[in-house]
């Protein structure tokens, strides 16, 4: 059932799902299984693996809620096996659900209230629709808290309605009538009409639109101005038709049965049915809409952590200030912390000499290659100061983002790197390696702080947390990682290792220097064999004593690497790199019952250009110089700018200013945009228009120039 389950959904073959299955029930991670495991998957990659691991969880879920229900309406004596056929079935968690409802725990409710003043008899004879003078019918039933005949009636109307509610047919009709016609509409709480936090969702004040064409970005707004108390959210649909459709399926006489049998509708209606199945309508699309947005800062994520590096180069990094003036640090190669110190170079101070003696010193007696300046307070200003300095060397100068770099820098992590520096020296620090290499520095920080999602905290914290570490896993494995620089932090995301192990490696490494070979990985504490196949192959050794061990090819295929090495008669150094003598290997030779052509494929495009970074190599920028502030655009202006967050309804660009503006998805092409991904990616280097500026909302409209 469960392969049914996850093909049905995936539409992935079945022999592709039952080998993946496995595999993941052996404790493989989706970066082992989709680059070195591609012959038992059909060549699978980690997107549809993901998809597999969600699937097979929401098969789980479902089955472990299925025997808990079974179990609680066996203990009541009422399973059938009919209704245990219909539950073992069920495929999904509504249907699921709504078979259980009539047998959830009595709670106070109306019909309970009613069963106990022994009215249920009464309801079945007003169900039945046969008797005519359902009045004197009535009057037998009164007796203890039933005083009168219209109590009695109302009563077994109150039993109606619940078994009306617990109608799957019915509830199903109107669950299909709320996803087709349901409107969602807002009004503003008059109160809080001229608070100033509400200004921000005045477009919400007055609002109606189709529940199911409601952007994502635009309901998640709602709710939060709703959930902070500034509008009142309404879901609706056309009532009439919606009692008509239940009238229809129940009444099925003339006379006055039927009359209580209508009035037990209306109230099923407005009682039970409509507010339960509103809400679960509003659920539904909130969850698509926060899918939609952990989508989307997924993608973003991915692109700043698989941001262009500079590369092992010594940086001078800035952390801009006008009072407390700029951090400068010094830094090597590996980004260790080789010096630092704070000069005044803007207002009130005005050291402007000073400091520009000061960076071209420090540039030269600390051979530093590149400048990295935080785009924070200051920052357009810091940069036409390092332009002033004239360098002896060719020094590049970048500016970096600084989004969550204060989250560093007074992380633990930070304090247990740096326990003798305060949080501005961390914070600069973590400017300076965001150049050199920006994977390995940022996953030192909760992707949430990094602010390059929309409407992050409205949606499922769990669900977005556990696609953000998904997202980090295969970045940090797609690039690899130098085991002996690499931070505890890196090290934890590698397939197989977790936490414990990386600090394991971590500390290893601390007390017998770095790592020579991949063999040397097995004598970490608790490193067994199952960590070691997992993560080996993403853990490179650089100028070890074995070539492969700084390549992506796995050590259990080096044998393979060996004999074809043997066979061409030369060393495994002069094959790696020799593309003319890798393409006339006949792969075919040397495929076996477990490896096939994939993963031999896999094996030459890696030996061509072993350890080769999928990043683009980081490049100079730099802003229109005369653009400082908001009041410096106008419409029409061509500026140059970096695209530092993407959403749904379009892209936000930094021109060089304290604001960023809007390329909205309708200024993104000449033609429609599905996706915005599509057309620009984070930290991409953009020339934009400007459309029009509203100085006093701070908010610029931009259109990408191509």
């Amino acid at each position: 059932m469960l392969l049914k389950y996850i093909t049905s959904r995936t539409k992935i073959n079945e022999k592709s799902v039952k080998n993946t299955i496995e595999l993941l029930n052996q404790d493989a991670t989706i970066p082992f299984i989709s680059r070195y495991r591609k012959e038992a998957t059909g060549n699978l990659d980690e997107v549809q693996i993901g998809d597999i691991v969600k699937y097979k969880e929401a098969f789980e879920t479902l089955e472990k809620r299925k025997i808990a229900i079974l179990k609680a309406i066996e203990e009541q004596n009422l399973l059938t096996e009919t209704l245990k056929a219909k539950i073992q079935a069920c495929v999904d968690l509504t249907t699921l659900e709504d078979l259980y409802l009539p047998y959830k725990k009595s709670r106070k409710t109306k019909a309970e209230k009613a069963r106990k003043n022994g009215l249920e008899p009464l309801a079945k004879i007003i169900m039945s629709q046969n008797a005519n003078d359902i009045e004197s019918i009535a009057f037998k039933y009164i007796k203890n808290d039933v005083k009168t005949a219209d109590q009695a009636l109302e009563g077994a109307r109150h039993i109606i309605a619940e078994w009306i509610n617990e109608r799957t047919d019915i509830r199903n009709n109107l669950r299909n009538q709320l996803q087709r016609y349901a409107m969602i509409s807002t009004k503003v709480v008059k109160a809080k009409k001229e608070d100033d936090n509400a200004q921000k969702f005045r477009d919400y004040f007055d609002w109606e639109e189709a529940l199911n064409r409601i952007p994502s970005h635009r309901l998640l707004a709602i709710l939060r101005a709703e959930k902070e108390g500034f509008i009142r959210v309404k879901i609706d649909i056309d009532k009439i038709k919606a009692l008509e459709n239940i009238d229809r399926k129940l009444i099925k006489s003339n006379n006055a049965c039927a009359d209580q049998i209508e009035l037990a509708i209306s109230d099923a209606y407005k009682r039970l049915l409509f507010p339960s199945l509103s809400n679960e309508a509003l659920q539904n699309a909130k969850e698509k809409a926060d899918a939609s947005a952990i989508s989307v800062f997924a993608k973003n994520l991915k692109q700043l952590l698989l941001g262009s590096p500079l590369g092992e180069k010594r940086v001078l990094a800035i952390d801009p200030g006008f009072r407390t003036g700029c951090k400068l640090v010094c830094l090597d190669a590996q980004g260790t912390l080789l010096h630092n110190e704070t000069i005044y170079p803007h207002p009130p101070k005005s050291d402007t000499t000073g400091s520009i003696k000061k960076i071209a010193s420090l540039t030269e007696a600390y051979k530093i290659e590149a400048i990295a300046i935080g785009n924070g307070t200051a920052s357009r200003e810091t940069e036409a100061l390092v332009k002033k300095v004239h360098f002896k060397n060719d020094v590049q100068v970048f500016v970096v983002s600084e989004a969550g770099a204060s989250i560093y820098s007074a992380s633990k992590i930070a304090r247990d790197e740096f326990p003798n520096y305060d949080v501005t020296v961390r914070g600069s620090v973590s400017i300076g390696r965001r150049l050199q290499d920006p994977l390995a520095e940022l996953v030192k920080i909760d992707a949430k702080s990094i602010g390059v999602g929309q409407y992050q905290h409205d949606v499922d914290q769990a669900k977005l947390q556990k696609q953000l570490d998904l997202v980090v896993e295969n970045c940090v494995n797609s690039v690899g990682v130098n085991i002996n620089t690499a931070s505890t932090s890196l090290l934890s995301y590698v397939s197989g290792i977790g936490p414990k192990l990386a600090e394991n490696i971590f500390n290893y490494r601390n007390q017998n220097g770095a790592f020579k070979t991949r063999n040397d990985i097995k004598k970490v504490p608790r490193l067994g064999g199952k960590a070691f196949e997992q993560g080996a192959a993403f853990l490179r050794i650089k100028k070890g004593t074995n070539a492969l061990d700084d390549s992506a090819v796995h050590p259990e295929s080096y044998k393979i690497v060996e004999k074809m090495a043997k066979e061409l008669k030369v060393s495994i150094n002069d094959l790696i790199g020799n593309k003319s003598l890798l393409q006339k290997i006949d792969l075919k030779k040397y495929c076996t019952d477990t490896v096939g052509l994939l993963t031999l494929e896999d094996i030459i495009k890696e030996l061509e250009k072993p350890g080769l970074d999928i990043r683009e190599t980081a490049k100079v920028f730099s802003f229109n110089q005369n653009i400082k502030t908001i009041n410096d655009l106008v419409s029409g202006q061509l500026l140059p700018g970096i695209v530092n967050n993407i959403t749904n309804f379009g892209c936000f660009v930094d021109v060089g200013i304290k604001e960023s503006g809007l390329i909205h998805v309708s200024n993104l092409s000449d033609s429609f945009v599905k996706d915005v991904n599509e057309h620009v990616h984070l930290h991409q280097q953009v020339i934009v228009k400007v459309l029009e500026v509203d100085v006093s909302r701070k908010r610029i409209q931009l259109k990408l120039h191509k």
